[in-house]
């Protein structure tokens, strides 16, 4: 989050603070600052700042001096007019913010980054190994409170002039806005006027003449009138310059002459000059923030105390951050509604996690050093834990990440080239991270950090980029590996980084073969000689009579089609390898990405792997993913605001390569959670016609055992929920959905023939949404399994209004739903409401005699039901005796399944019971299923010894076999 471009003149007014317009349409600076927020936040003294850390100074009031400095009424209501416009304008925060709840504010979160006092003698000393600007900063220097910049050094003297400065991710602009913020509210009392500038803005105008009272009026309307006592306010005036890396600086005399006028026009960049020379209000103070290779651009003469921006070297400031974003209230309304946001207990249980995993995966607390990548954890669970706005991805939230981070960062900007300092980070961060996917690694040595590095150096100018990269960027990508035994090497700052650049590194096309480079030059060369040559071996072919001459014409014409040929086969050739990435049958039975992704950071619950045991093969799913999702739209639009264009063209033909692949590959028949992991893959692309071409053969949709978090829902219903052809069956048997899924899923449900939402825990709530799906005019359900969920009485009444208004269902399983009397008694009253249903099964619900009775009945009399099943209830052997004479008494009706026998034969269903015991057998009560598995065992010796018919005898003896087996199983004698 950074400053960006200046404000048009036109837009600074006294209005400014009471009515901005929308900042992302008129005022480009403000892109970076400042998206406002819905509704006005009145000034005020917010209480977070007197609870948590990070106030500039004590909560302190102006003062009563303010009017010894200005004098005069109406230059105190200026002063008092700028302290709102400033609050108003720094309190507004990106859009990428308001994904953590409408309470979400920079005053009620900031932590305050470690600053420690740097000796200009070490900082400004060129460091020789890659290693030594990896590491954190020694312990042994002191640390500064905002409120103690300011003050006098160690020899007494007075500081005017602060550096502070940080490589990209550490918080320097959270800082500044911070600062400003404290200075709005009174929280800074030692200064009287505080005037921030942004060096981007100050250098988008160019050498053009303007003072200093102009900068200031055109930027800060309501300071006109007290231009003329800057002088008189002496150190109690505070400039901040920020970004200064990115503003050209000359300071010699020859350069830059001497000016101590205010309202003598001079380039902007000579104004700064003779601020920090202190020959233009000498006795103002001066904060400046930069990169680190652009300290030596102020003469250190001119400085009176450096600050270098650490970051959050202590694990309890990472912590506290992650507390405060965490625990806002309300984060599910930036969903639209959609869902339920999360509790309270669950956002702490979120915050525990993930405060252990800080205390024990040293490697994610290096990572959580830089206040950026706290952003970026926070903002990753946020995703994968809370309702997901529309349109956001996986992808979108790392894109977005490194916009806040380096949308119009230079790499230099003394170069001429004005190369974007996001596109060599893809260059070459994106190299190595891409050797490291396809060699499968994480860990890199540092040869081999140098040779992407260092890759294609030549010239001066390319080695002054390449330090200057390594100086202000490396770190923000690259961390020192702190796990035992991986000393000297370096990993990506989060795993996840790495296979975005990888896909970055792809997409943009910067991965070529020798024989592409090769090509491209000589088709570049051929194409521009190639019409000249033409037309004169044109005109000799019809002079002499050469006969070579019109084939090598022709050859000429070749040379582009061919290495356009060539650089489609490296189209195919990358699509391939995504889709063999993203189908490696050694990752079918891991978790899916998103379940990977949340380990990564909240750490995998149990028992560690030894150290002694050999590594497991590095799992990269992730990178076809963000390969699909740099290919979207939106995406693509963020990436050239970076500098990283991805041309329309090379995305459709990337995109058409894939889905060829794809197209043979993904009709395979695939774990639920590498099915999952398919799915993610098309909602990262966010294109629905590229999904509904390539998913159309797709007809069962099989995700059991998968735990269907909110933004699994989310994906599943907006991959699918838009198809139009019907789904066969959806398996979601334990998959601990809740009624906020069911409704997001409910566009795919309306698609589905056969619904399975076995062991989901879905309670009398859920079934309100069930009811609306069945009463759905669009409801093309067959068959809707419910099993072994506490649905109970209350829940089957409402499922009973929706099968009264259904035409579509057919099977019905409440089997262990916890129905008892009350519910079984509920559906004979009801059964007659709906005409169509013709198997219903309320196994194992805890009936007694007289409600199974009543309920086989209705079913008796029923037009359409079946077959009706009723094992495994509380049925004494005198019921199960009145239901086998109800069967026989009349021909027709529905069959009652009540046990494995039928009279003395074996029932013809006698293996789907067994199979419902089988399959359930870890879930259900096992004293109570092996006390109903020996009365059925029972019930079987009595029919055998009944019978005098050896084919029934074997049949009786085969099923005797089969239940004693079940009952060792359960641990019972099985005699």
């Amino acid at each position: 989050m950074r400053w960006g471009h200046h404000l048009p003149r036109a837009s600074w007014g006294s209005g400014f603070g009471r009515a901005l317009q929308r900042p992302d349409e008129r005022f480009p600076f403000l892109i970076h600052w400042s998206w406002p927020l819905q509704g006005e936040r009145p000034l005020g003294l917010p209480r977070a700042f007197l609870r948590h850390h990070g106030s500039s100074a004590d909560s302190v009031r102006p003062s009563s001096r303010h009017g010894r400095l200005f004098p005069s009424a109406s230059a105190t209501e200026a002063i008092q007019q700028h302290r709102r416009n400033l609050a108003e304008w720094f309190c507004r925060l990106p859009r990428e913010e308001r994904q953590f709840g409408p309470t979400f504010a920079l005053d009620t979160v900031h932590i305050d980054p470690v600053i420690r006092e740097s000796n200009p003698d070490e900082l400004l000393r060129p460091s020789s190994e890659l290693a030594l600007e990896h590491q954190p900063p020694q312990a042994g220097l002191p640390a500064l409170a905002l409120s103690q910049l300011f003050d006098p050094d160690a020899c007494g003297r007075q500081v005017q002039t602060v550096v502070l400065y940080g490589t990209v991710g550490t918080g320097k602009s959270t800082l500044v806005r911070k600062m400003v913020l404290d200075w709005c509210y009174g929280r800074l009392p030692t200064f009287k006027l505080l005037i921030p500038f942004s060096c981007e803005d100050l250098s988008s105008l160019g050498p053009a003449p303007a003072s200093l009272c102009q900068l200031v009026a055109q930027r800060y309307m309501p300071l006109k009138e007290v231009l003329p006592l800057m002088a008189d306010t002496g150190s109690r005036l505070l400039f901040v310059l920020h970004g200064l890396e990115h503003l050209n600086l000359d300071f010699r005399l020859a350069g830059t002459g001497l000016c101590s006028d205010p309202e003598e026009p001079e380039a902007p960049a000579a104004i700064i000059v003779n601020l920090l020379r202190k020959y233009m209000l000498p006795e103002a103070s001066i904060l400046v923030t930069t990169r680190p290779s652009a300290i030596g651009r102020i003469p250190s003469k001119y400085v009176g105390r450096y600050g270098e921006i650490c970051g959050f070297s202590d694990t309890n400031l990472q912590k506290l951050y992650f507390q405060l974003r965490l625990n806002q209230p309300g984060c599910g309304d930036a969903a639209g509604g959609a869902g339920v946001s999360a509790t309270s207990a669950q956002r702490d249980n979120l915050v525990q996690m993930l405060s252990r995993n800080l205390e024990g995966h040293h490697q994610i607390a290096a990572a959580c050093f830089l206040p950026s990548y706290c952003w970026l954890v926070c903002a990753t669970l946020h995703f994968l834990h809370a309702p997901t706005p529309a349109g956001q991805t996986l992808t979108s939230i790392y894109t977005s990440f490194l916009r806040l981070n380096f949308s119009g960062e230079t790499l230099d900007s003394t170069d001429p080239s004005n190369l974007s300092l996001m596109a060599y980070a893809a260059r070459t961060m994106g190299k190595l991270a891409y050797q490291g996917v396809s060699s499968r690694k994480t860990y890199f040595s540092e040869e081999d950090v140098r040779g992407c590095l260092e890759a294609g150096v030549r010239t001066e100018e390319e080695f002054q980029l390449l330090h200057i990269f390594r100086r202000d960027a490396l770190r923000f990508f690259l961390a020192p590996c702190v796990e035992p035994g991986r000393a000297g090497t370096f990993v990506f700052t989060v795993p996840a980084m790495q296979e975005y650049l990888a896909a970055l590194y792809i997409v943009l096309g910067l991965h070529k073969t020798t024989l592409q480079r090769v090509g491209k030059e000589v088709a570049e060369l051929v194409g521009r000689v190639g019409e000249d040559v033409s037309l004169v071996l044109g005109i000799m072919a019809k002079l002499l009579p050469l006969q070579a001459l019109p084939l090598l014409f022709n050859l000429l014409k070749v040379v582009p089609r061919v290495f356009g040929r060539i650089v489609g086969k490296s189209r195919k050739a990358v699509a391939q390898a995504m889709v063999l990435e993203m189908f490696r049958e050694e990752d079918y039975y891991n978790d899916d990405v998103l379940d990977q992704m949340g380990a990564s950071i909240l750490g995998v619950e149990g028992p560690r792997r030894h150290p002694d045991e050999p590594p497991e093969d590095e799992v990269f799913e992730l990178f076809p993913m963000f390969m699909g999702g740099l290919l979207s739209a939106h995406n693509r639009a963020v990436l050239a605001q970076l500098g990283c264009p991805i041309k329309n063209l090379d995305a459709l033909e990337n995109a058409q390569a894939i889905k060829k692949k794809l197209g043979k590959l993904g009709r395979k028949v695939l774990p639920p959670s590498e099915l999952l992991d398919h799915l993610f893959f098309h909602y990262e692309f966010q294109n629905q016609r590229f999904s509904a071409e390539v998913l159309g053969s797709l007809r069962q949709l099989n995700l059991a055992g998968v735990r269907m978090t909110p933004v699994k829902c989310t994906v599943v219903a907006a991959v699918l929920g838009s198809g139009r052809h019907a789904l066969d069956e959806v398996n979601l048997a334990s998959c601990q959905l809740d009624p906020a899924g069911l409704r997001t899923l409910m566009p795919v449900f309306l698609r589905t023939r056969k619904l399975g939402l076995q062991l989901n825990s879905l309670g009398p709530e859920a079934c309100k949404d069930l009811r609306n799906l069945l009463l759905h005019d669009q409801c093309q359900i067959t068959t809707l399994r419910l099993s072994n969920n506490p649905l109970t009485a209350a829940g089957v009444a409402l499922l009973m209004e929706g099968l009264a208004g259904n035409t579509s269902v057919t099977h019905l399983s409440l089997l262990h739903t916890g129905l008892g009397d009350e519910g079984l008694e509920l559906l004979a009253a009801q059964l007659d409401r709906n005409r169509q249903l013709q198997e219903l099964n309320v196994a194992y619900n805890g009936a007694g005699d007289t409600a199974a009775l009543a309920l086989a009945r209705a079913a008796r009399e029923h037009p359409s039901l079946e077959l009706l099943h009723l094992y495994f209830n509380e049925l004494s052997s005198e019921g199960r005796q009145v239901l086998r004479d109800l069967a026989g008494a009349a021909e027709g009706g529905a069959r009652v399944v009540a046990s494995l026998t039928e009279g003395t034969a074996v029932s013809e269903y006698w293996s789907v019971i067994l199979s419902e015991v089988q399959r359930n057998l870890n879930s259900w009560d096992r004293a109570r299923v092996q006390r109903h598995l020996e009365l059925l065992l029972r019930d079987l010796e009595d029919n055998r010894s009944a019978t005098l018919n050896p084919w029934r005898k074997a049949q009786l003896l085969r099923v005797e076999g089969e239940v004693r087996t079940l009952l060792e199983r359960l641990g019972g004698s099985g005699s």
